[in-house]
């Protein structure tokens, strides 16, 4: 939640770049300490389209290096530091007036409750130690051959799919092996398998989404299968010699350090798999657009695809996907705006563009619900202040441009009610209303161009109230004439029904794209 708002910014910036989509997916999950929630992140962004495939895959591969961060944090041996940690940061958590100090408070807290329960968990299995029927249950995983290996892979593969969680499975098997339950070697393979077991969380998110977002889950599988396939048989000729060098052996060849040894080993596997990947990430990318090809028949409505499929509580990273959405609504309206333009300007409606109007508009009002829905249920969950801020935001933009929708088809359909009757508005007055519309227009691509670009200057605002206070005079203007007119030609009812309806919208988009401007410059 501290980090949210830089989080958002290096998701919303990343390129195709492979590098730095591998940066991105490493430094948000060293962050966030789960490798599984950045990666149903990932589907979530694949499916709603702010990632791409190719971007989502790198990520991907950054997430598995920044997950190992884990390992270091529970080789430092702090156990006994756990409780300490946990009741100061629960100090500053309770007490703090300060909503970044109490965030960061929560955040230590949950590191001291890692370090005291591993603390626990040693304490727990020494007993098993003694065990005569453990030991022996124990030794039938011992990764002394390569089938060895290739079983304790699958024992923690199984325990991870079914914890769902790589870090805490990881913390058992440190546990284990600090106090001697399980050597080196078999600690090391069963977090080879805990590799693999980690991805059924991304395999579980996609169930139900885009084909985009199923290749995602699928290439972190393959990632990781893959990986260990070519790791394991590297692994008495190359893994382990290494690693003991690296951390250093006693007289009887026993690593000196165990929990270091099995972070060192979680970390190789992953940096090493990242680099033979990395050169391949177009190569997996087509081959996984062949394996689940598109589905052939298209959504029958847009959808506002909830982030994580409902297995992870709506994170700061959210809100950049309902984000989209609203933009996806701004540039709706733009298109609306200009397409009813021309229409009223045609001496001939273009049938298809009227149509594309008015579907707009229909789309506008699905995604107006949607974007209200999953942003309310954000604003019911644990999240920041500056988070439930930009909620409301979208909220009140949503809102706004909906009713600009509104009242953009209204002047079209009441134009072309007009020309059904084979009836036209007054050429002066018709002249000055266009001159109205294409200012209001560029008042919508203006906001919308702003909001994309995430600009907040209040200069915004003091434009939109300038432009808008002109457009009202010159309303104003044309109203009164058109009043004046009347009062010497005669004009059919219809005509005058359909100059103050048209007259009365204009006045309202000019309203709402004000509010807009407010809800983008933070002004209440």
């Amino acid at each position: 939640m501290v980090a949210g708002a830089g989080l958002r910014r290096m998701i919303a910036t990343l390129t195709d770049n492979r590098f730095s989509a591998t940066l991105v997916g490493l430094v948000v999950t060293s962050i966030i300490q789960s490798s599984s929630v950045t990666t149903v992140m990932v589907v979530g962004f694949i499916n709603s389209q702010i990632m791409t495939l190719s971007q989502g895959i790198g990520v991907i591969m950054g997430a598995n290096i920044g997950t190992t961060m884990t390992g270091w944090i529970l080789s430092l041996n702090l156990g006994k530091y756990g409780l300490p940690i946990l009741g100061v940061a629960a100090f500053f958590y309770l007490f703090s007036k300060n909503e970044k100090l109490r965030l960061l408070g929560m955040a230590f807290m949950g590191l001291g409750f890692v370090f005291f329960g591993l603390e626990l968990m040693q304490q727990g299995f020494r007993p098993l130690r003694d065990l005569p029927s453990f030991a022996a249950w124990m030794e039938t995983f011992s990764a002394d051959t390569y089938w060895g290996v290739l079983k304790c892979v699958a024992v923690g593969c199984i325990l991870t799919l079914i914890v769902q969680s790589s870090s805490a499975t990881l913390g058992i098997t440190i546990s284990l092996a600090v106090i001697g339950v399980i050597p080196f070697e078999t600690a090391a393979a069963l977090v080879l398998g805990e590799n693999i077991g980690t991805t059924i969380t991304a395999i579980l998110a996609s169930i139900g989404v885009s084909a985009n977002a199923r290749r995602a889950a699928y290439f972190h599988v393959l990632f990781n299968t893959i990986g260990v396939a070519y790791i394991t048989l590297l692994f008495f000729v190359l893994l382990m010699p290494f690693v003991k060098w690296c951390i250093g052996v006693d007289e009887n060849g026993v690593i000196l350090h165990v929990a270091a040894g099995i972070a060192l080993t979680h970390t190789l596997f992953n940096v090493c798999n990242t680099i033979v990947f990395l050169p391949f990430t177009q190569v997996f990318a087509k081959f996984l657009m062949w394996y689940v090809p598109d589905s052939a028949k298209a959504p029958a409505e847009p959808r506002l695809t909830k982030l994580n499929a409902g297995l992870v509580k709506p994170t700061a990273l959210a809100i950049e996907q309902s984000r989209n959405e609203v933009l996806r609504m701004g540039n709706t309206c733009d298109q609306l705006a200009q397409n009813v333009l021309h229409i009223l300007k045609s001496e001939t409606p273009d049938t298809k563009m009227v149509d594309d109007s008015q579907s707009g508009e229909e789309t506008l009002d699905k995604l107006h619900d949607e974007i209200i829905e999953f942003t309310s249920s954000m604003l019911s969950g644990n999240i920041s202040n500056g988070i439930a801020e930009h909620a409301r935001q979208q909220i009140r933009m949503a809102d706004e441009l909906e009713s600009i929708s509104d009242y953009l088809v209204d002047i079209l359909e009441s134009d072309l009610k007009l020309r059904k009757s084979e009836l036209a508005l007054p050429e002066p007055e018709k002249s000055e209303l266009l001159e109205v519309h294409s200012a209001l227009s560029e008042m919508v691509k203006m906001i919308v161009r702003h909001f994309a670009e995430r600009k907040t200057s209040k200069t915004l605002l003091t434009e939109v109230r300038t432009q808008g206070r002109e457009l009202n005079e010159k309303v104003k203007g044309i109203r009164n004439r058109f009043f004046l007119r009347m009062s010497e030609e005669k004009f059919e009812p219809q005509i005058v029904i359909a100059f103050n309806k048209q007259l009365n919208a204009y006045r309202r988009v000019r309203e709402h794209v004000r509010n807009v401007a407010r809800a983008i410059v933070g002004v209440r």
